[in-house]
């Protein structure tokens, strides 16, 4: 019959498949019932029984795990039939992957697990109670058995957390949000060093880190993009000062905001300060599931194996309209906005106020994009003046009205062909860095000599410090220039330069030095 037994599965001597069951997985069909045990096959030999029940861990509690070593299968008992749901409809349209091998899950014609007198499960088990432990806070682990499977780890409880290929924003409760499904977090510090977007944070217990870096190290958030690199931290414990979007002590809701500004905004400091799971529920996507893809525009695409998916999450407004103030009024124009704003994401409109120069609006293709256009031009310096980027309350920038007074302030970039972001394959993805000294040059003709691009910057005010042409490819060199103030002068400047001859020349940021 293919409904679920009502027996218990117990191992013996036999395979612990049905003939029933082993003729559908051979026909790679899953039996129609739901089951909270779920039938996991082709499992890679090295795969270890945490890195199996984390498979379960987004949608609810696991309750039991057997695993058939030899024959590259497992059991997984989840704490319910919804949990198991919740599991294979994600999993289902999604293939989960494990050491880079796609493994396949149906439900199982058993109801329950039991492997109470198995001396073969106790690596699993051990596994099995650690996770466990790690969710209820504590390690509720015998010294003997977590002896016997190395559980316990030597390293402390602070990680160090490298995010690399950043083109949507990272931001603190995202972190909080990925990083909370492992155990309670006490503090988080963000930070850009070498160019590179990077976090410490700290865990409660050294179990909790000790899972978190098991899971995450070398997942992605995004597709394609934003991927997890995580070490243990030599510090032993993080000291906050502030409450803000960079730093944060979720123990202690009476920290300043920063310079003797406001404190946390109290919604915040209380959803923060409670500790509970933001994902309270795995409802089909919702939620985050290590190993499959994050969604970039809130539309959830077909997963990709090694990345993991957190779709809405909090923190980025679903608006993507900036309002840049602090400009100085009498350089700025809304090509030069369209120009320096085009490196973060593609710029739609641009609006300056008419009757404050110093004030603009520009709106970005998605939130996210203009998320990320906060996050690496907001405090920086442009001919002067020390920029202001946040979030505008409008949602969007209405062209004006015919014979309407504009004098070219308000301009549609919407169809422009130098949108960086239009394809989505294009490599632009991966090289979005913040604004520095330093920038890349590409599509340099071979007629255009070190001389001639020393000479063009020079004489856009720019103080030529250092140039390398790359050696395997000399349309693309690198330039330094005096500050990063007047790099961000030079790609407004120069940035679609005409050569002649329909080249145009390319500037971004660039992560390298000379």
């Amino acid at each position: 019959t293919s409904g679920a037994s009502n027996r218990p599965l117990t191992m013996n001597n036999s395979t612990p498949a049905t003939d029933n069951e082993k003729k559908k997985i051979k026909e790679g069909k899953s039996p129609c019932s739901p089951s909270r045990v779920l039938h996991i096959r082709r499992i890679p030999s090295d795969v270890t029984g945490r890195e199996i029940v984390s498979l379960g861990l987004p949608f609810g509690k696991v309750t039991n795990l057997l695993m058939l070593k030899g024959k590259g299968q497992a059991f997984l008992e989840m704490a319910s039939i919804e949990a198991a749901v919740s599991m294979m409809s994600y999993y289902t349209p999604a293939t989960p992957y494990l050491h880079n091998q796609p493994v396949y899950i149906q439900y199982s014609n058993y109801k329950e697990l039991r492997t109470d007198n198995l001396h073969n499960q106790a690596r699993p088990q051990a596994a099995l109670q650690g996770v466990h432990a790690v969710q209820h806070g504590s390690l509720a682990i015998t010294s003997a058995l977590a002896a016997e499977v190395g559980l316990l780890p030597t390293q402390g409880s602070v990680l160090r957390i490298v995010v690399e290929n950043v083109f949507y924003p990272i931001t603190l409760e995202m972190l909080y949000q990925i990083f909370s499904k492992f155990g309670y977090v006490l503090k988080i510090v963000m930070f850009n060093k070498n160019n590179k977007f990077q976090a410490l944070l700290q865990y409660a217990d050294a179990s909790n880190a000790y899972y978190a870096k098991m899971s995450l190290d070398g997942q992605s958030i995004y597709t394609g993009c934003c991927t997890l690199r995580i070490d243990f931290s030599k510090l032993t414990s993080l000291k906050v000062k502030y409450n803000n979007d960079k730093s944060r002590d979720f123990t202690r809701t009476d920290l300043p905001f920063g310079d003797g500004q406001r404190t946390l905004d109290t919604s915040l400091a209380t959803a923060f300060g409670t500790q509970n799971t933001i994902f309270t529920s795995y409802a089909g996507a919702a939620g985050f599931v290590p190993s499959l893809g994050f969604p970039q525009s809130g539309v959830t695409p077909s997963a990709a194996p090694g990345q993991m998916t957190i779709p809405g999450v909090a923190g980025i407004p679903g608006n993507s309209v900036l309002l840049v103030s602090n400009l100085n009024a009498e350089a700025i124009t809304p090509y030069g906005l369209f120009i320096l704003f085009g490196v973060y994401g593609d710029v739609h409109r641009v609006k300056i106020m008419f009757k404050k120069r110093g004030i603009a609006l520009v709106q970005m293709a998605d939130a996210t994009q203009a998320q990320l256009a906060i996050n690496h031009l907001n405090g920086q310096r442009l001919y002067g003046r020390v920029m202001h980027t946040t979030f505008s309350k409008y949602q969007t920038i209405q062209l004006p009205r015919e014979g309407q007074e504009d004098k070219g302030l308000t301009k549609d970039f919407s169809n422009s062909p130098l949108h960086r972001f239009k394809n989505p394959g294009s490599k632009n993805f991966q090289n979005i860095f913040p604004p520095s000294a330093t920038l890349h040059l590409s599509n340099i003709p071979s007629s255009v000599t070190v001389d001639d691009l020393k000479n063009l910057f020079a004489s856009k005010g720019s103080t030529v410090k250092g140039f390398k042409f790359f050696q395997k490819d000399c349309k693309m060199a690198l330039i330094q220039l005096g500050s990063v103030e007047e790099a961000v002068h030079a790609l407004i400047e120069l940035h679609n330069h005409d050569f002649g001859e329909h080249q145009h020349l390319r500037v971004s940021f660039s992560k390298s030095t000379i």
